[in-house]
């Protein structure tokens, strides 16, 4: 299995499905004992980090272009 160069790779259908994983399910990277392990999330599980806790909340009436001037103080 390789990486592309966005930092992706496929899950192979007989993991997708022992773990239940379709389009769109949340899921995780953790380090366990030296080993990354994926986990599908839980519904309704906290954000893990702090950039997943940021996800989304942009939105709104407001353009690209409104929201870089806000955070410039343009």
């Amino acid at each position: 299995m390789k990486v592309t160069t966005k930092g992706q790779v496929t899950i192979p259908a007989r993991i997708r499905g022992f773990l239940g994983i379709t389009p769109h399910t949340d899921v995780d990277f953790e380090i366990a004992g030296g080993r990354v392990v994926l986990v599908k999330s839980k519904p309704g599980q906290a954000p893990r980090t702090r950039f997943t806790a940021m996800r989304g909340i942009l939105k709104g009436p407001r353009t690209t272009h409104e929201w870089m001037k806000a955070t410039r103080g343009d």
